[in-house]
């Protein structure tokens, strides 16, 4: 019968042959084992030399560094594309009543709960838009009612008090020698209204003298006469204001008469 292993030509504890010169020189002068405390190797030792980097498991050592960079970038932007679904994902979420931004949803159920809420919202705002129109309505009617009745007011008032003061007499002082005087009244021929000619001659004799005059006629007969003076330095133009609102109506009252 055959041995399974075949037998070794040297003893056990024989170096092999090649290495025998190298051992003998190495641990020659040892006569005991206490000399290996102070034992080095020597220079000409052969060494071996590792070329390559230790390997992790699972790799084969066969990649090259341009593949290894590959893996890597693609990695990164896998990492990143996932932070900015997520980011997105929690935009939407946030959109959420604030009832529901509690809870931790996932991604299908977030979606879903969205494309549920989109048509509430819009019925939502249909209903808003609804009630903006009925005020609005509202209000433009208030409004129309208001209008009506400030204008009748108005004519109430004009009509009552017409018999008591039918001017309205005002003044600004352009400059030192510049005074604008603003009177509104009735049209001249009707309701006794007496003409402006007698009441410039009046102001010419106190030291106004007329420089440029316009008038327009608004809405209910009332007439609006702008008239421009020049005047002297001293003069007191709210004095001169009284003056003409009191010779206006003793005109007035003189017609009527």
């Amino acid at each position: 019968m055959c041995a399974l292993f075949p037998v070794c030509e040297w003893p056990l504890d024989a170096p092999p042959i090649g290495h025998q010169h190298i051992i003998s020189g190495a641990f020659a002068g040892f006569e005991s084992f206490d000399g290996f405390h102070h034992f080095t190797f020597p220079d000409d030792l052969p060494r071996i030399q590792l070329d390559r980097p230790m390997l992790s498991a699972g790799d084969t050592g066969d990649e090259n560094p341009t593949t290894v960079d590959k893996k890597l970038n693609h990695n990164a932007s896998e990492r990143l594309r996932r932070r900015k679904m997520n980011d997105l994902y929690s935009s939407l979420r946030s959109k959420l009543p604030p009832s529901e931004q509690t809870k931790r949803l996932s991604i299908p159920a977030t979606v879903s709960r969205m494309l549920k809420y989109i048509p509430e919202l819009k019925s939502q705002v249909e209903i808003l838009l609804q009630k903006k129109q009925q005020i609005l309505s509202t209000i433009c009617k208030q409004d129309d009612r208001d209008l009506i009745n400030q204008h009748h007011q108005n004519q109430t008032k004009l009509s009552d008090g017409f018999e008591v003061s039918p001017f309205t007499v005002s003044g600004t002082k352009v400059s030192d020698t510049e005074a604008t005087i603003q009177i509104s009244t009735f049209e001249p021929t009707s309701q006794g209204i007496p003409p402006l000619s007698p009441i410039l001659r009046g102001l010419e004799e106190d030291g106004l003298f007329l420089t440029d005059a316009s008038c327009f006629e608004s809405f209910g007969g009332r007439v609006f006469y702008n008239l421009n003076f020049q005047v002297e330095t001293t003069y007191n133009l709210e004095a001169m204001l009284l003056v003409l609102n009191e010779k206006l109506l003793s005109l007035y009252k003189k017609r009527k008469a």
